[in-house]
C-alpha cells in the first residue's frame, strides 16, 4: 500500500472499528442484499433508512457551527452533496464494502454479483446500513463522530467544488428509487422581463416550489426548497 492509499483510508478507521465490533446477526444483516433472503425486511434496506437519517442529522450538526455565516440553502446544499451517493460509495470503497459483500454472498448470487458491486446505489446504501446498525449498537455520538470522520473529504469536496440543487436533489432522491420532475406553474410580465414559477415534484407530489426571471433560474430555487423539504422529512 502506498502512503496515499494509507492517507484515503485513515479517515473511515474509527467507523470501521465499530462495524468490526458489530453482532454477527447485525453484520450479517448490513451485508444482505434484497435480493438474497425471501423477506426484505431482513436486507440492508431498513437499516439504510435509518442509517441515512444518522448520516445526515450528524452532517448537519457538524456543519452548523462551522459554517456560521452560510445561510440555510447553502448549508442544505453542502451537505446534500457531502451525503450524496457519490460520497457514500466513496466512503464505502474506503471501508471495504464491495470485498465485504462478495465475501457474504450466497452461493447463487455470482452471477449477478459484479453488477451489484459496481452499483452506486447499493454501495451507497450499505453504508447508510453501517451507519444505522452502528447507531443500533453503539448509540449516537459514537456513531456521529465516526461519520464526521468518514466523510471530512467529501465536506472538503463539497466547500471546493460545489455541485447545483438540481443535480444535488436528484442525486439525494436517486438512492431511493424517486425522480424529481419540474413544472412550470405560472409565467407572467412582458417577454423581456418574464417570471416564471416552477414546481418540483415527485409524481403528483409538490415538494417545492422557486420564482425566477428564467425557468432555469426557477428550478434552481424549486430544487432549492425541495432539498429543504426532503432533509426536514427524512425521506431522503
Amino acid at each position: 500500500m502506498t502512503r496515499s492509499d494509507a492517507d484515503a483510508r485513515e479517515p473511515v478507521t474509527r467507523l470501521r472499528e465499530l462495524l468490526d465490533a458489530l453482532p454477527e446477526e447485525l453484520s450479517r444483516t448490513v451485508f444482505t442484499h434484497a435480493s438474497w433472503t425471501p423477506k426484505r425486511a431482513d436486507s440492508y434496506e431498513r437499516l439504510a433508512f435509518l442509517g441515512d437519517s444518522v448520516l445526515s442529522l450528524a452532517v448537519t450538526s457538524h456543519i452548523f457551527p462551522l459554517l456560521e455565516r452560510f445561510s440555510a440553502g447553502e448549508l442544505t446544499k453542502i451537505r446534500a452533496q457531502t451525503v450524496s451517493g457519490r460520497s457514500c460509495r466513496a466512503v464505502a470503497e474506503r471501508l471495504g464494502v464491495p470485498e465485504r459483500l462478495a465475501a457474504a454472498a450466497p452461493a447463487g448470487a455470482a452471477a449477478a454479483l459484479p453488477s451489484l458491486l459496481s452499483t452506486e446505489r447499493v454501495l451507497a446504501s450499505i453504508t447508510e446500513a453501517v451507519i444505522g446498525a452502528c447507531y443500533l449498537q453503539f448509540g449516537y455520538e459514537p456513531v456521529a463522530a465516526a461519520v464526521v470522520e468518514a466523510f471530512q473529504a467529501e465536506l472538503a469536496d463539497a466547500l471546493e467544488r460545489p455541485v447545483d440543487f438540481k443535480s444535488a436533489l436528484q442525486e439525494r432522491l436517486a438512492r431511493r428509487g424517486a425522480l424529481v420532475s419540474y413544472e412550470v406553474l405560472s409565467e407572467s410580465g412582458p417577454p423581456h422581463d418574464r417570471t416564471f414559477t416552477i414546481a418540483a415534484r415527485i409524481g403528483e407530489e409538490e415538494i417545492g416550489r422557486g420564482v425566477g426571471r428564467s425557468k432555469k433560474d426557477a428550478e434552481q430555487a424549486a430544487a432549492e426548497e425541495a432539498l429543504a423539504t426532503v432533509g426536514a422529512a427524512g425521506r431522503a
